[in-house]
């Protein structure tokens, strides 16, 4: 409707206009030379119209034909790129459906029509990786590198290939390359930084990770964390050789993250050094809030070396009541009172575990057992109990199970992966074993008879497979014998003809539970006693022989033989 009334008031001035001019008196008069031309000023007008729209018309004929050359390269030209633009987009998708034949005809066909184009070359490169082609991946990664728009990516093509080739010296040159050209870069940082770390190259590694921050690539709280564990591998790496290093880091490394266990045992054990036991005992204290660690109650009782074993029961009672409910708690303060002989003390602090007890838990009840009463029985009982006992929390990354602390997991390389917790493996299926051995039982029930039925002579070993999560007493995938292995390859078929029993109820020979003298003695915990501190806690031949003295008095543990 807008569009209307501007043309009618457009035709109107158009028309208003007009009849002006039409209206003015007077002629024009053209005079050049001898030459004079002259005619009213609406007809003069007109004419100068008339010839404008024809010189504007002739222009423009003879400016189409000079571009006409242009035009039709340029539009071959984006034929060129169309199709090419294609082909990628079709190739892309075939590498991502996993098609290499269909991925190569459409990289062929792009670098026909687009030689030069980044997405043409990487095309090219993913389609030699999908199928194997590690030459051709590498030339067109080459490719890439030698370009400015594409030399990051051609750069991380050539580090991925020389991972592949299992060349970690020229990975780690190409990613360093990578680093000193584009500081930026993430992938090189995290590249560099994996080798730094490596090989422990800790102040490397802590350059790297101050690069990163400063470009921005890890946030703050993301840095803290990082540096800290720089620290404290450097600081515990340098603990021997160069102790100032080692207590600064060590500092430093608390500062930054105070819950971290090794940093924070680490310098409390210089603050205890450098006669800041207060200070000392502060840092384990915030650590043991957050996370209690053996290792963290260890380094409180001894900040003062020297003391006796009931002021270090003292110090150990006073660490544990900032966190009592957890499971170390106890374990710490039945550990110390053990030390001191205040058995009335470590029974209480153990009593609540007892029914489900951790393997830590079973061997100091075995201990306590034969410090308090010296009732091998009952230490006994408890140390076989222990083979069955829930798996204590331990340091592991990405699966892998470590015996201390390390600062990057040594299956992916991931820096700050060790976590103190039970293993996965160790966790309770939803279908698991319950094995019900008549001789372990009975010696529990000797040293607990609370914790077991009564036994019943000439009964069949059962297992009992419950549908449910499994006791915390019984480690999944860690059955007591060969048992769960005989069941499985032994269904009983020859049986199928008898009623059959419940689902969830299978019964087995007692002679499945002999082992043969010839076979090898599994491995069992032994019990250490205090005077004994040197004892092994894994012997192979503990289950082959009768009570071990071991020297010095000490108590190492007890096992039935194999003929008994």
């Amino acid at each position: 409707m807008l569009r209307i009334i501007l043309f009618l008031v457009f035709i109107a001035l158009a028309a208003a206009g007009a009849a002006w001019i039409a209206e003015q008196p007077g002629d024009v008069v053209l005079s050049w030379s001898s030459w004079r031309a002259e005619t009213s000023l609406p007809w003069f007008l007109l004419i100068a119209g008339v010839a404008i729209v024809a010189v504007v018309l002739a222009l423009a004929i003879i400016t189409g034909l000079w571009r006409t050359p242009g035009r039709f390269r340029r539009g071959r030209v984006a034929k060129r790129n169309a199709r090419a633009r294609q082909a990628i987009t079709q190739g892309l998708l075939a590498v991502g459906h996993g098609d290499a034949a269909t991925a190569r005809m459409h990289a062929n066909a792009a670098r026909r029509h687009a030689p030069h184009d980044p997405l043409a070359l990487l095309l090219q490169a993913q389609t030699a990786q999908l199928e194997g082609d590690r030459e051709a991946a590498r030339r067109a990664f080459v490719a890439m590198a030698g370009r400015d728009d594409t030399k990051s990516l051609g750069m991380r093509g050539l580090y991925i290939e020389a991972q592949r080739a299992d060349d970690p010296y020229a990975a780690l040159a190409i990613a360093e390359e990578a680093l000193r050209l584009h500081p930026g870069s993430a992938w090189a940082s995290h590249a560099v930084l994996g080798f730094r770390c490596a090989r422990g190259d800790w102040s490397g590694a802590l350059d790297i990770l101050e690069t990163s921050h400063a470009a921005g690539l890890i946030d703050k709280k993301a840095y803290r964390r990082q540096r800290a564990v720089l620290l404290a591998a450097r600081a515990i790496e340098a603990e021997d050789s160069d102790e100032s290093l080692s207590r600064d880091s060590a500092l430093e490394a608390n500062k930054l993250a105070p819950t971290l266990v090794p940093s924070a045992v680490l310098a409390a054990k210089y603050m205890a050094q450098a006669h800041q036991a207060r200070r000392a005992m502060k840092i384990i204290e915030t650590a043991w809030a957050a996370e209690p660690h053996p290792d963290l109650a260890d380094a409180y009782a001894d900040i003062k070396p020297g003391d006796p074993p009931e002021t270090r029961l003292a110090r150990v009672q006073n660490l544990t009541a900032k966190n009592a409910d957890h499971l170390e708690s106890a374990l710490a303060l039945a550990r110390a009172a053990i030390d001191a002989r205040d058995f009335k003390r470590a029974r209480s602090a153990l009593d609540p575990l007892a029914d489900r007890p951790t393997r830590r838990a079973a061997m100091l009840m075995a201990e306590l057992e034969h410090s308090e009463h010296g009732d091998s029985a009952k230490a006994r009982a408890w140390t076989l109990r222990a083979v069955r006992a829930a798996h204590d929390p331990v340091w592991t990354a990405d699966g892998y199970v470590s015996d201390h602390w390390r600062p990057v997991s040594p299956v992916t390389g991931r820096l700050d992966a060790f976590q103190w917790q039970v293993p996965v493996s160790a966790l309770p299926s939803k279908r698991a074993v319950v094995v019900e051995d008549k001789f372990h039982d009975a010696l529990i029930a000797e040293a607990r008879p609370e914790a077991l039925p009564p036994a019943q002579a000439e009964e069949p070993v059962t297992v009992t497979i419950e549908p449910e999560a499994a006791p915390a007493s019984v480690p999944a995938k860690e059955p007591v014998n060969e048992l769960a292995k005989e069941v499985s390859a032994k269904p009983a078929e020859a049986e199928a003809d008898k009623a059959k029993p419940a689902d969830n109820v299978v019964s087995v020979s007692p002679s499945l539970f002999h082992r043969p003298k010839a076979s090898p003695a599994p491995v069992i915990p032994i019990v250490r006693a205090p005077d004994d501190p040197g004892v092994d806690e894994t012997s192979s031949d503990f289950a082959g022989h009768e009570a071990e003295a071991a020297p010095a008095g000490g108590w190492r543990g007890y096992g039935p033989r194999p003929d008994a």
